[in-house]
């Protein structure tokens, strides 16, 4: 595949997936999701890859999804329908879990929507202090998909996963870490530095035993993922993306105002 949103090299040992779309602040369309499925594939079956690193150029890891791109729909009477990007982003999320190599994402700006997804979707998140996830669906009508509220679940809890999901507050990279959600906070400047030496550091281990617990974690706690965002994710998100509330939401979003919404 000719990758035109993404760059991706291998150097000692190490794959380092960029994400490289900043005109539109790393979002995340169905190109793209289709590229990171095809690179993670790649580094699965490329035995010089021992680790698996996931970052981004620019300003933002990823924005999410392209609001821009449903306001345009609505605007002209047109259906949005995003099944096949929650698919794919969810996909993305789910390789990286099953993987038999170790995988680090390194997050630096604001990690949004389906950015959040992909960001927990690593076995360890190194943050810059600059690093903000924001679970903003709800603002739009939505609910947070591409595995979100599944992946934060597993993570913090029900109880949190509710709180982030139902307010769309942002979350700092600081709290990220109490939360258990970032493995290390560092520097704007050090973050690559950092992510590098860790990266290194597991390139060194013990890899078979990694691809082993790696394992164990997957069938204990996300062995039923695929079965859940087809059967959960995609059909609720399909009913929010038809309400005039994500209507609503959208062109509120895009004008610069605040969303009046009326549960229809």
């Amino acid at each position: 595949m000719e990758l035109q949103k993404l760059i991706y090299t291998v150097e000692d040992g190490i794959g380092i997936v960029t994400m490289n779309y900043l005109k539109n602040l790393n979002a995340i369309d169905e190109q793209m999701a289709d590229e990171l499925m095809y690179v993670v594939d790649a580094a699965e079956k490329d035995p010089n890859v021992k680790v698996l690193v996931i970052k981004s150029a620019g300003k933002a890891f990823s924005a999410g999804g392209d609001i821009g791109y449903f306001y345009k729909l609505i605007q002209a009477g047109g259906e949005v329908n995003m099944d096949g990007l929650i698919a794919k982003v969810g996909v993305v999320a789910d390789g990286m879990k099953k993987m038999s190599k170790m995988v680090i994402t390194s997050v630096s700006g604001a990690a949004a929507g389906a950015g959040v997804s992909l960001a927990l979707g690593g076995d360890f998140m190194i943050c810059a202090d600059d690093a903000k996830f924001i679970l903003a669906f709800v603002n739009l009508g939505l609910v947070p998909d591409t595995g979100a509220t599944y992946l934060l679940s597993k993570a913090i809890g029900t109880s949190r996963t509710m709180e982030l999901a139902a307010t769309g507050r942002p979350v700092s990279a600081t709290e990220a870490k109490e939360l258990g959600l970032a493995y290390k906070v560092t520097t704007v400047e050090e973050l690559e530095e950092v992510t590098m030496k860790f990266a290194k550091k597991l390139a060194a281990g013990p890899l078979i035993s990694y691809k082993n617990i790696k394992k164990q974690i997957y069938d204990a706690s996300y062995s039923d993922y695929k079965k859940w965002l087809d059967e959960t994710e995609i059909p609720t998100q399909r009913e929010c993306a038809a309400s005039m509330d994500f209507q609503e939401g959208c062109k509120a979003f895009m004008e610069k105002r605040k969303a009046v919404f009326k549960g229809k």
